[in-house]
């Protein structure tokens, strides 16, 4: 299930007016056609942009904003107004688009040829003018929008552009996941709680509960030859310990360990699933918890929460879509504990087993070894380092009345010495500002202990998704404070208290 965004697009829509007369219509069309041209050029979208034709009238752009809502591959529409157009005739148009929406302001020209602007000139190249109409109209409309401004040839724009389409591409992603609960979530835990009905209406993603004997029964159907091609698989892939090699004394482990990956597999491709969990108290005739077929499904692109944590998963599939195709990995990942010196405090992070080898540094190590929770067979898992780099942890919590994200950016390192005793994956990093500072914010948030590791994904992509979706965010990063972060999640509070009451 490798993401691609070859068949996702974005409407391009220019706005004009007819005052001008046919030519100057016809040279709108030409120079916007140009500017998409120019955006579709370069590698930083993501995804094909289409030019429409110029829109003039407010019963065109109410009909285009309908069909770019009602095309399924259609992930969202960029808007700019080449000259001046009246923002009134988009007023039923955006009223009734149901994709996201960014503004872009800019212009034909890089330079203006000062020795040949006449009034000709003028009326067709007046951006400055009909955007200012439209970003009013978007304002009056109270429309969650991303706006860029600069001209198509700079790659800082492009970028934004791009990190604007790959959070369209999460929001796409999120009114299409369907995600498989195999059992409940782990007991007596608050924050994996949540309201799946208001995730559905908020998010768009579907979550619904299967009994973890209907996913055994998948298990025991898997084809000895799918079985025996997945565990070869294992044995070219990465380095596997010689007791689970071919001939090893416990080579049958992998072999089971292959088969749940047969299983699982086949029980989410045949209900069109994206993201699931597992829980350990819920194992049902599983011999062993699922270590290695959890992580290769997650490098594949699937969502994965653990112990019934299906926020953490359907965020994890996410951002695994906003991602494709760009350097790094995203994970499942936990906060387990600290060193808090000598040297610069770190955080280490682990899970039981199911780590994304997609942030892995070199070649992971195929092992097994004693699990002291689930009352099972000892479980087949890979273990690596996590690859040094620039990146962020999000976790997203149910609130009761709204969703709120938390974001830490972060650096992942190197760990200070070996960890030849550590059976599991596991990914090392300094907290920007710093640890106190960062961990108070986190908690003070009630940010959760799971949590998504992106270092393929912008922040800037994350935020983006938040302002598309509705949901709040909350960074934490170089600039952040105790005092002005308790200040934000004050006003925060008021804020989605009092929007959310006159939305509904």
């Amino acid at each position: 299930m490798r993401e691609t965004n070859e068949t996702l697009e974005c409407w391009f829509l220019t706005g004009s007016q007819a005052l001008y007369g046919d030519e100057t219509l016809r040279q709108v069309a030409q120079q916007s056609s140009e500017i998409v041209a120019l955006l579709n050029a370069g590698p930083e979208i993501g995804v094909r942009l289409v030019w429409k034709p110029v829109l003039i009238g407010s019963a065109e752009i109410r009909r285009a904003c309908i069909e770019a809502s009602s095309t399924d591959d259609c992930i969202g529409v960029i808007a700019w107004m080449h000259n001046f157009s009246p923002a009134k005739a988009w007023i039923a148009g955006l009223d009734a688009l149901r994709k996201p929406l960014l503004h872009f302001h800019t212009q034909v020209n890089l330079s203006l040829p000062w020795d040949e602007i006449d009034m000709d000139f003028m009326n067709l190249n007046q951006a400055a003018h009909g955007d200012r109409e439209f970003g009013y109209i978007e304002t009056r409309m109270a429309l969650r929008r991303k706006t860029v401004a600069g001209h198509a040839s700079d790659p800082v724009v492009r970028q934004r552009i791009g990190s604007w389409a790959r959070a369209a591409t999460g929001w796409h992603a999120a009114g299409q996941l369907r995600l498989a609960r195999f059992g409940d979530n782990m007991r007596d835990v608050a924050v994996t709680e949540g309201d799946k009905v208001e995730a559905q209406l908020r998010l768009g993603i579907s979550v619904n509960t299967y009994g973890v004997n209907d996913l055994v029964a998948a298990v025991e159907a898997a084809s000895p030859a799918t079985v025996d091609a997945i565990a070869a698989d294992y044995e070219a892939s990465y380095s596997v310990v010689p007791e689970l090699a071919t001939g090893g004394a416990r080579h049958d482990s992998l072999v089971y360990a292959a088969r749940i990956e047969a299983g699982l597999r086949s029980f989410l491709e045949g209900g069109r699933f994206t993201a699931f969990t597992t829980n350990f108290e819920d194992l049902g005739g599983l011999r062993q918890l699922p270590g290695i077929a959890v992580q290769r499904l997650m490098a594949e692109g699937y969502g994965f929460g653990a112990e019934g944590d299906w926020k953490t998963s359907a965020l994890v599939r996410i951002l695994k879509v906003m991602g494709a195709a760009q350097p790094g990995g995203t994970s499942f990942m936990e906060d387990y504990t600290y060193h808090l010196g000598p040297g610069e405090p770190k955080i280490l992070g682990a899970h039981m087993l199911e780590v994304c080898p997609s942030i892995a540094t070199g070649t992971p190590s195929c092992e097994i070894h004693p699990l002291g929770i689930g009352n099972r067979e000892d479980p087949v898992r890979l273990v690596f380092d996590a690859l040094p780099g620039k990146g962020f942890v999000v976790g997203l919590l149910d609130l009761g009345d709204r969703f709120r994200l938390v974001a830490n950016e972060i650096e992942i390192v190197p760990p200070d010495a070996p960890l030849p005793k550590l059976p599991v994956a596991r990914a090392v990093w300094k907290p920007a500002p710093s640890f106190s500072t960062a961990t108070e914010s986190w908690l003070m948030a009630g940010g959760p202990h799971h949590s998504a590791l992106s270092t393929a994904v912008a922040i800037e992509t994350l935020e983006d998704f938040a302002v598309i979706a509705g949901v709040e965010l909350v960074r934490i990063d170089d600039t952040t404070t105790t005092e002005s972060f308790k200040r934000e999640l004050r006003w925060n509070q008021a804020y989605y208290r009092l929007a959310q009451g006159l939305a509904r």
